[in-house]
C-alpha cells in the first residue's frame, strides 16, 4: 500500500473510531429509539427491493442486481470512508430465491487480491437493524451493534484487507437460521467479485470472521461452501470465529432461567419459525403469546436482561412443557444443529468463553455442562473434536475459562486477525487436535409424543 493511500486510510479510520467510540463509551449515549425520519427513510429505501423484469430465479446465486456507492456512516454521521452496497441474488433457509444485501469497504492501495468477509453479530428480528442500514445512515437502538462494530473494521482495513459485510439474516431477519446465514454469506462473496466498483474479482482470496451471531454465519458458510459454492470454497483461506451456537436445543436449556440471556430463547424460536414457516402460536400460553408479540421485531438489546428467569415452561401450554413434544420445534433445531452438518474443508480458529456464571447463567447443567452464558462450551469442543477425527482440516481451539460471552470477544478479535494474517501469508495452520477436551453429544433431538 502506498504511503499516501495509507495516510488517507489512517485519517478515515481515525474519523470512524472517533465517531464510534464517543457515543458507545456509555450506554446512556446510545440512541433510545429510532428517529421517525430514519425509520421512514429505511422503510422507503427501494434499493432493498428487487424490481427487475426478469424472475429472480432466472439469475444465478451471487448475481448482482443493484449497485450503489455511499459514505460509510457511524451513528448517522457520514465519514470519509466509502462503501459499495450490492443487492444480489441468494436463497433463503428453504432454498427459495431471495435478494440479499452486502456492503464492501475497499482498502486504499489494495490490489483486490485479498479480502475478509466479516459477519456481524447484529442479532435482530428487524430487517432495519442490518449492517447495511447502519452503514447507509439509519439510526436505531437495535442498529447500535452494527454501528459499534465499525471499531472492528479499522484493523482489517489498516492491514490491507478489503472488507465485505453481508446482511447475513436476509431481508426478513431470520435470526439464528444458520443455513440461511451461510448461503447469504457465500453469495455475498460471489457478488463482491462480480461488481467492478469493488475492485475484487473471481480470484480474490477470502478469509471469514465473525463472533456470536457472526460466528453462526461464518461457520455455516464454511460448512456449506464445498457443496453450495465450490467456486468460493476454492478461494477461502480459513475462518476465525468465537462464541459459536452449535446445538440450539442445548442452548435453550442452558439459558433457561438466566438473569441476562433468557430473552434470547424466544428470539431464536421466532427466527426459526420465520425461516421455516412454522406457526408456534398453538403451543403458547397467554404469557408466551405476549412475549412473542413484543419480540417480533426485537433485537438483542430488547432481550438482554429484560426477561430474567424466563423459561420454556413459562411460555407454553402445560401439555407442551417438554420442548421435545413440539415436533415442529424439534425439526427446526435439528436443521440448525451443526453437529449433523458436513465438515468444513478449510482450517479454522474457534474461540469459546467458559465463564458464564458471570453473565447470570447456571453452570454445569446435566448433559450440557458449562459455557459463556449463552453458548455451550461442551458443544463447541465436541464439534471441534468431530472435525479433528475426520482429519481433513486443522482446528485451533481456544477456551477462555474465566471469560463470559462478552468478555471472550476482547481477546478473540486480535487473535483472529493474527490467525488470518498467517493464513493469507501461506503459513501452515496450527492444530490443537488431540488436545481438545471431550465435549457433549451432538446427536439430533428425538421428538416425544406430541404435535
Amino acid at each position: 500500500m502506498h504511503r499516501t493511500a495509507k495516510g488517507k486510510l489512517a485519517t478515515a479510520v481515525v474519523t470512524v473510531l472517533a465517531v464510534t467510540a464517543i457515543p458507545l463509551a456509555s450506554a446512556s449515549a446510545a440512541p433510545s429509539a429510532p428517529s421517525a425520519q430514519s425509520a421512514a427513510a429505511a422503510a422507503k429505501d427501494s434499493f432493498y427491493t428487487y424490481d427487475g423484469s426478469k424472475p429472480l430465479a432466472s439469475y444465478a446465486p451471487g448475481a448482482v442486481l443493484k449497485t450503489r456507492t455511499l459514505s460509510y456512516h457511524v451513528l448517522g454521521i457520514a465519514t470519509p470512508v466509502k462503501a459499495i452496497q450490492l443487492l444480489f441474488r441468494t436463497v433463503d433457509a428453504q432454498g427459495r430465491p431471495s435478494a440479499g444485501v452486502t456492503s464492501i469497504v475497499r482498502s486504499p492501495g489494495s490490489d483486490g487480491s485479498k479480502a475478509v468477509s466479516y459477519q456481524s453479530f447484529y442479532d435482530s428480528l428487524d430487517p432495519e437493524h442490518a449492517p447495511s442500514r447502519a452503514i447507509a445512515g439509519d439510526v436505531s437502538l437495535g442498529g447500535v451493534i452494527a454501528n459499534g462494530e465499525s471499531l472492528l473494521m479499522a484493523p482489517l482495513l489498516l492491514a490491507g484487507y478489503n472488507v465485505v459485510i453481508p446482511d447475513t439474516e436476509g431481508q426478513t431477519a431470520n435470526f439464528a437460521a444458520g443455513p440461511e446465514y451461510g448461503t447469504t454469506t457465500l453469495d455475498s462473496i460471489r457478488a463482491a467479485g462480480q461488481a467492478p466498483e469493488t475492485g475484487l474479482n473471481a480470484s480474490t482470496r477470502f478469509g471469514m470472521a465473525g463472533y456470536s451471531g457472526g460466528a453462526i454465519a461464518t461457520h455455516w458458510a464454511a460448512v456449506l461452501a464445498p457443496s453450495y459454492a465450490p467456486d468460493v470454497n476454492r478461494r477461502l483461506v480459513g475462518y476465525a470465529e468465537g462464541g459459536l451456537l452449535v446445538n440450539p436445543a442445548h442452548n435453550l436449556k442452558y439459558i433457561s432461567g438466566s438473569s441476562i440471556w433468557a430473552g434470547v430463547a424466544p428470539m431464536a424460536i421466532i427466527g426459526a419459525a420465520r425461516a421455516y414457516d412454522i406457526d408456534f402460536t398453538p403451543y403458547l400460553n397467554s404469557y408466551g403469546l405476549d412475549v412473542f408479540k413484543k419480540l417480533q421485531k426485537g433485537s438483542i438489546v430488547n432481550a438482554l436482561g429484560q426477561y430474567p428467569g424466563l423459561t420454556w415452561k413459562k411460555m407454553v401450554k402445560p401439555q407442551y412443557a417438554n420442548p421435545n413434544s413440539v415436533r415442529p420445534f424439534i425439526e427446526a433445531v435439528n436443521k440448525l444443529n451443526l453437529g449433523s452438518a458436513a465438515a468444513p474443508q478449510i482450517p479454522g480458529y474457534i474461540a469459546q468463553g467458559n465463564g458464564g456464571v458471570f453473565e447470570g447463567t447456571l453452570s454445569n447443567l446435566p448433559g450440557i455442562g458449562t459455557g459463556d452464558g449463552v453458548m455451550v462450551a461442551g458443544d463447541v469442543r465436541a464439534l471441534a473434536r468431530q472435525y479433528c477425527d475426520k482429519g481433513d482440516t486443522a482446528i485451533k481451539y481456544q477456551q477462555f475459562e474465566l471469560l463470559s460471552h462478552v468478555g471472550a470477544a476482547v481477546p478473540w478479535a486480535p487473535t483472529a486477525l493474527g490467525w488470518l494474517n498467517d493464513r493469507f501469508a501461506g503459513k501452515k495452520a496450527p492444530s490443537d487436535c488431540g488436545r481438545i477436551p471431550a465435549g457433549n453429544s451432538l446427536a439430533p433431538e428425538v421428538p416425544t409424543s406430541g404435535s
